[in-house]
């Protein structure tokens, strides 16, 4: 079969590799559909995972299939069973283990159902379906901010983490949530799945812009604006530097982009006003509660996928997903 691999710094290949066969507590996976992460393309850029020295490294981590067979030990889960993976639970599929996502079969070790298998309504989609791992890191973000409806909320960054966040406040009855990006095509993503504004960073003043939104004060002296709860997904340090300043007392700064060098932490600012500053990382939890949401008809996640490509153009795909200014979650399918 093909696998997507990475070789080395900037070298991505679909190679030839063998079919896998399922060990007596393992399954094999009939993949659906396999999103591209942002990670997927820092590990290419990077040539892989460093740390745990997998070369050639399997990519891929968002998927969902069918199971096709499973090992003589497994006793919860049966072939036909359709479900999504926890990459996290399961040898790090797809970040830097030995097994990833883009390909045509899948095995899983020590597979599991309600660990790192889970199962999901058959009606779902396996497009949809691939989401439940990116948003689980979205929900898990939300769920640490422990957001009150009645709360003034900012996400910084409408990629795919920053809507995700979005769909998950709207899930907890949040309404006031601003989105700010770069971007002009994924901030109208954001305005579908249920901001009620956004902000261009590139053709306005943010801080401006949010107090228009959410109200202005002052503390010691110092100008704030009135959100309570900042979620942090576009992973650039003057954001995060942005929002100590501007936050009001109290406040909630939740950090779930990944930042690749320091950020400066002003701790006179963080004394003043009493902020809480937290990071999200994975999702502890939240699989159930992902699945769940998507199951309910009313949560259209559709905006949230802006590319659906075959694998057998699977590099196209990956070039599409390299450019952030005009995609959002790009969709990998397989058929079997």
């Amino acid at each position: 079969m093909r696998q997507a691999m990475i070789h080395g710094p900037g070298d991505l290949r679909v190679d030839e590799v063998a079919e896998p066969v399922a060990g007596a507590r393992d399954i094999v996976i009939e993949v659906g559909a396999c999103g591209i992460c942002g990670s997927d393309l820092g590990y290419v850029k990077q040539g892989g995972m460093p740390t745990r020295n997998v070369v050639p490294m399997p990519l891929g981590h968002e998927l969902a299939g069918t199971v096709r067979s499973v090992g003589t030990e497994v006793r919860d889960i049966a072939p036909g069973l359709r479900v999504v993976v926890d990459p996290m639970n399961a040898d790090n599929i797809g970040n830097g283990g030995p097994e990833g996502g883009f390909a045509p079969l899948l095995r899983v070790r020590e597979a599991r159902l309600g660990h790192n298998i889970h199962r999901i309504p058959e009606s779902m989609p396996f497009e949809t379906a691939a989401l439940v791992e990116p948003l689980s890191v979205a929900m898990h973000a939300v769920n640490v901010a422990d957001p009150a409806p009645g709360e003034k909320v900012v996400v910084y960054g409408a990629g795919c983490i920053g809507l995700g966040a979005i769909v998950a406040l709207r899930r907890r009855g949040v309404r006031d949530i601003v989105a700010v990006d770069l971007s002009a095509e994924r901030l109208a993503r954001a305005m579908a799945l249920g901001a009620r504004a956004v902000v261009n960073a590139a053709e306005e003043d943010v801080v401006q812009a949010l107090g228009r939104e959410h109200g202005t004060g002052d503390l010691y002296g110092i100008p704030v604006v009135r959100s309570s709860v900042f979620i942090e997904a576009a992973g650039a340090s003057a954001v995060f530097e942005e929002i100590v300043r501007i936050a009001p007392h109290s406040a909630r700064v939740v950090v779930v982009s990944l930042h690749k060098k320091p950020a400066p932490l002003d701790l006179s600012l963080l004394l003043m006003k009493e902020l809480v500053v937290r990071g999200s990382i994975g999702y502890p939890r939240e699989f159930p509660e992902v699945i769940a949401m998507l199951s309910d008809p009313a949560i259209d996640v559709a905006p949230i996928v802006s590319h659906s490509f075959a694998f057998a153009d699977f590099l196209e795909a990956y070039r599409t997903a390299c450019d952030a200014q005009r995609s959002s979650k790009v969709m990998v399918h397989f058929s079997n």
